[in-house]
Order: structure tokens, then sequence, then C-alpha cells
């Protein structure tokens, strides 16, 4: 493995080449075709790089809205390193930039910049994850000084509908939305930004940033009748309200069930949750997934959070080509943040250790390369570990809302002293 060449992050960034964009163009336009995006336009009608896009993050629809909506202006796209594989050079010729997720990584604020300098739009997706929910995730603290030293314009494209019609917790199929929107919204003019606050920046995204897909698809009556639209809800539902068992969830059709207490749940063809008998404990999607936050934050609190010594599967990614697999391991993850050691297959010690505070989100991803299995992605600035925890005693779901609040409570804590 140190033999191993790994990503030039620090190639810089490109133009778009010419005989791209009508490609580019043409791969966009089916999908904008087939859900007709409604689009609203806030003092964006003329706007023109450079500047800085910040997108909300769904599903791969997000990019061919965005890259419909900035037209001819030539834009660079920051594209997490599995995105690269074995297309490396066709994307930094679309204009891609690098980045592995949830590291500090000066050398994308150095793109980000060359970006500006050459006149393109620089596209961001803040929460570096498809929303697990269709709800919004946590932003970075550190997009106010982003936006500062940029010292362009900020724009943000919200969309709704897209994680409705695919989402994150099943993308083996689309359900079928008749229409998405989006608004596309000029927040800082570059006069307006250079009066403000990295404080009041860094609020004023993150109100921008409030969505909710469920209920923009209630609102709107937006009917998905597809009959598998519940397939893999169990995913990111993975604890029962009825019997508060954790893992013992699963899901087929339009049906979420409890195999430990056999209590079922339907979901309707608006979006609402529904007991198939009794009582509803939560008839919304993200009212049941922040009740799950709320037991691991009761968890993290009592100093009791772990999950165990899980048996897993280590792959690695040290640049864009291929996945290594590096061998079996264990992986802790507990009240110290993420621990993953094991041998390889020539007999040498890997391991990766991501304290509490080195972390304020994490990646997952289900069901990940072909049903390859459910994992968690932690990085370095020189590689990236994907880890298969074995069986089903288990939850990435849980592990992501682990992070995110343990690095909260470590804060707090930090603050009290």
């Amino acid at each position: 493995m140190k033999e191993i060449k790994r990503f030039d992050m620090s190639m810089p960034p490109r133009k778009t080449k010419w005989y791209l964009k009508p490609i580019k163009k043409l791969l966009c336009a089916p999908a904008i075709k087939k859900y007709k995006p409604r689009i609203t336009y806030v003092n964006t009608e003329n706007i023109k790089g450079p500047f800085l896009l910040l997108c909300n993050h769904n599903a791969f629809l997000d990019f061919k809205v965005a890259s419909t909506l900035l037209g001819k202006n030539d834009a660079n796209y920051v594209v997490a390193i599995d995105g690269f594989i074995g297309r490396e050079n066709l994307l930094r010729n679309v204009g891609c930039i690098c980045k592995r997720k949830f590291t500090n990584d000066m050398i994308l604020i150095k793109q980000l910049k060359r970006s500006i300098a050459m006149g393109n739009v620089a596209v961001l997706y803040p929460e570096a994850r498809y929303s697990l929910c269709g709800t919004n995730a946590v932003l970075p603290e550190s997009l106010g000084k982003l936006a500062k030293f940029l010292d362009v314009p900020v724009v943000t494209l919200i969309c709704h509908g897209h994680h409705v019609n695919s989402p994150f917790w099943d993308t083996s199929h689309e359900r079928g939305v008749e229409y998405t929107e989006a608004t596309y919204k000029l927040l800082y003019s570059k006069e307006d930004l250079e009066k403000a606050s990295i404080e009041e920046i860094n609020d004023t995204i993150n109100k921008e940033f409030v969505y909710d897909d469920f209920k923009w698809q209630q609102d709107n009556h937006i009917r998905i009748a597809d009959k598998n639209r519940a397939l893999g809800l169990h995913r990111v539902l993975y604890q029962c309200p009825h019997c508060n068992k954790e893992y013992e969830m699963d899901s087929f059709e339009s049906t979420l069930k409890c195999k430990s207490c056999g209590k079922e749940w339907e979901l309707t063809e608006y979006g609402y949750l529904q007991a198939k008998d009794g009582e509803t404990e939560f008839n919304h999607i993200p009212d049941w997934y922040e009740w799950e936050r709320n037991n691991v934050r009761k968890e993290v609190e009592a100093g009791t959070y772990s999950s165990g010594e899980l048996d897993v599967i280590v792959d690695s990614l040290p640049n864009a080509k291929k996945f290594i697999r590096l061998g079996e391991g264990k992986l802790i993850h507990d009240m110290n943040g993420f621990k993953v050691e094991g041998l390889d297959k020539d007999g040498d010690k890997f391991e990766m250790i991501k304290p509490v505070e080195s972390l304020y989100s994490c990646h997952i991803e289900y069901q990940y390369l072909f049903k390859h299995g459910d994992c968690i992605d932690l990085n370095t600035l020189e590689d990236t570990y994907y880890i298969y925890p074995k069986g089903e005693k288990f939850s990435v779901t849980k592990m992501a809302l682990a992070t995110e609040e343990l690095y909260q409570y470590n804060k707090r804590k930090k603050l009290e002293k």
C-alpha cells in the first residue's frame, strides 16, 4: 500500500472541454424533460460567473438540474473520490474537483480559489452526502469563512422532489414523481457579503438549507403509486417505536415491518406512514428519524454509546483506479470515536482512528457497489477506507447519527470548562 500512487488532489481544475459541453447538455436533457422541474428564480435570471453555488443533495438528479441552470457558465464541481473511479480524465475534463469526505482539506480551498480566478462557478454540495430521509443534513461551520475567502456572490440551489423520487435508502429504481421543484436564489451579492460577518453568513445559509422532501410531497399532493415505494426504508428507520428494538426492522413493497414484535406500517401514496393495526406512532418519516436521533443523544449524554466490536471487511481507495481489498478487521464506534484495525493479505497491520472532535458528521452508504453491503467510509487526506460490518446487529444510520451527536456533545463539554 505504501508504494501505491495516490490521487493527485493538487492538479489544477480545468474549464470544461468545448467538445464535452454539448454532450453534457444532451445527457441532462432526458431527465429535465421527464421531471419538468419548476424553477423559482430569485435575482438569478442573468447571473454570470464567477460565483459560489451551494446545492442541497438528494439524488443524482441534483447535478443535472444544476448543470442545466448554469447554462453557458463554466463550472467546477466538487466530487467525492469514488465518483472518479475509472473515469478520472473524463471528470477532470468536465471540470470536476476531487474531495475526500469530511476531511480538513486546505488543497480544496486553493482549488476553489483557482476556479473563481478562472471566472468559473464553484459548485459545492456542503451536506457532503445524499440526505438520508429527505431533510437537511448538518453543514460545516467553515462555510461562512469559505464564502468570505472566495469573495464572490453566493447562490443557492435547493431542490424538492428528488429524494421521494429516488430515496438514498433504495436507489434501485425511481419512484416516478410527476414533477420536481427548485429555488435558484442569490443569497449574497459581493457587496452584501463584504458587510456580513462569518456568523451571519453561516446562519443565513443554514436557514436556506432547511427542507423536507416528504412534507413537500404531502403539501403538493404528489402521488407516488410505485408498489415498491417503501423498499429499503428500514435502513433509515432501524428502531421500532412500538417495542423499541433496534436492528429488527425490514421493508418490502409499501410496507415497513418490525420482525421482533410484528407491527407493520404502510407508506401511503402521498408520503405518510400509517400503522396497519393500532397506533401510528409517527406518520412522518423525518419525525421517526429524529426520534432515533434523540435516543442516540440520550446514550451519548449517559456515556454509554457503543456499536460494540464488529467484524468488518475493509476496502481502500487510494486513487481513482479501483478499490483494494485490505482484508478483515474489527470496528468499534464509541464515546472515543471510530477505530478500525486489522491485518492485510501480507500480514501487515492496517488501522484508522478518527477521534470524536475530528468528525462533525460521517459518510455512509447503503448496499454499496451493487448490493455489496451497508458501509461507513472514513477518510484521511491520502486514503479512504470503506468499512463493511458483517451480520445484522448494526446500523450505519445509527453510527452517522452518533457521530453528529458525539461531536456536539464534545463541543458543549469544552465550552462548559
